[in-house]
């Protein structure tokens, strides 16, 4: 149960929310006295040099947006680091430090020139480093869709945490963590769309039930569709099997439909935002079919049949005098 205990505590416990408010600690020269900070719980906020800090290995975020940087790097110049970061005393290199919490402030405090930065030191396990690092950046949403869905699967996998556990820690529905964690699902490639920005969790989450979303993925991101576009060509998709029967030539043998037609079929679905079947004829004719989810959907496939009928019928003739 211990575990449940460091996830539950939250933030503000680590980052002593019962201390009174600190100033640095500097040493009688002025200059920051790291060293004070190495032992014991190491409680306080203490001025660190930024070149006695380093990214812990447990860090679960993996980009980090330069322009973001900048923008932060410009506002440390006028302000300085208001939050103190957090970071426990390297394990590994002594009178060195892990940031556990912070690395961006760390990394724009570098880019504005500052030589020190204020830090919060705490005596943390790896296993505690591991949870504070993931919910930190779960909680300030500081994660893409898909560092956030590793950083839930590593809380429940490695921390036997269920999902009401983490959506109550971090403020979201459950429904939102599982939606999260599905997409893990995808493939390596789509999963790298997301990460990049080029796919949004919506795009993804209506991939996840094709065969081979890669493909799909790709067309999305090609032809700029947006997330309704993406979900009527998932279910174009889904749907082929049952109603785009192949087509039979005169000796009864059957025919798949070629190219053009299944692409024809994908773009006017995702026009429609509905499912589109095209079946052709030997005769050079064929038919159409669109498939309709709601009566909402329905009056809208009215409504663009219909909007070329002049609005009083036929038989008063068209504003240009000429018949019908």
């Amino acid at each position: 149960m211990a575990k449940r205990q460091t996830l539950g505590r939250g933030l503000s416990a680590l980052f002593g929310e019962d201390m009174p408010a600190e100033t640095p600690e500097t040493s009688d020269s002025g200059a920051a006295d790291p060293g004070t900070a190495s032992g014991g719980a190491g409680r306080g906020v203490r001025l660190i040099p930024v070149d006695r800090l380093a990214p812990s290995p447990y860090q679960p975020r993996r980009t980090f947006d330069e322009a973001g940087l900048d923008e932060l790097a410009e506002s440390l110049r006028v302000r300085g680091v208001l939050q103190p970061l957090l970071a426990r005393p390297d394990p590994n290199s002594p009178g060195a430090f892990e940031i556990v919490a912070g690395e961006r402030r760390w990394r724009a405090a570098q880019r504005a020139g500052l030589h020190e930065v204020p830090v919060l030191l705490r005596d943390l396990d790896d296993r505690e480093t591991l949870e504070v690092a993931l919910v930190e950046n779960l909680q300030r949403a500081d994660l893409n869709p898909i560092e956030e869905a590793e950083g839930y699967r590593r809380l429940v996998d490695e921390f036997d945490h269920s999902q009401e556990d983490l959506a109550e820690v971090v403020g979201k529905s459950r429904s939102h963590v599982a939606n999260a964690m599905r997409l893990l699902q995808l493939p390596v490639g789509v999963r790298d769309m997301v990460s990049e920005g080029a796919l949004s969790a919506g795009h993804a989450r209506a991939l996840l039930t094709l065969e081979n979303p890669t493909i799909f993925a790709e067309e999305v991101v090609r032809k700029g569709l947006n997330v309704r576009q993406t979900e009527a060509l998932a279910r174009q998709a889904a749907n082929r099997p049952a109603q785009a029967r192949p087509r039979r030539s005169r000796e009864g043998a059957a025919v798949d439909k070629d190219a053009d037609t299944l692409a024809l079929e994908r773009d006017l679905g995702a026009q429609l935002g509905m499912t589109v079947s095209i079946d052709q004829k030997s005769s050079g004719g064929g038919t159409v079919t669109v498939t309709w989810q709601s009566l909402a959907q329905l009056d809208e496939i009215l409504a663009r049949l219909s909007s070329g009928t002049p609005a009083n019928g036929p038989d008063d003739g068209p504003a240009d005098g000429h018949d019908w």
